[in-house]
């Protein structure tokens, strides 16, 4: 998906969305400044479960399984201030 979101899908049935942008353009983004560039970031694949890019960086599925049921988003690296 645009903007730095992924759609995804779980075994049990339930869909959501992945939403990143707050994370690749924060200054402290460590593995996951890679992603600015939407090439690398169209790499993601699943490795046992979880999703991962090739410099290592990768998701909590359980994390991502829970704020998807409960909110249908999953909206990562909030910045400073805002919740």
């Amino acid at each position: 998906m645009p903007g730095y979101r992924l759609a995804v899908t779980f075994v049990d049935g339930s869909k959501g969305v992945v939403d990143l942008s707050l994370l690749v353009e924060r200054e402290d983004a460590g593995l996951f400044t890679a992603l600015r560039e939407p090439s690398f970031f169209a790499r993601a694949y699943l490795e046992l479960g979880v999703v991962t890019w090739p410099n290592g960086a990768d998701l909590d599925p359980a994390w991502m399984h829970e704020e998807i049921n409960d909110k249908g988003v999953w909206r990562i690296g909030t910045k400073r201030g805002r919740s």
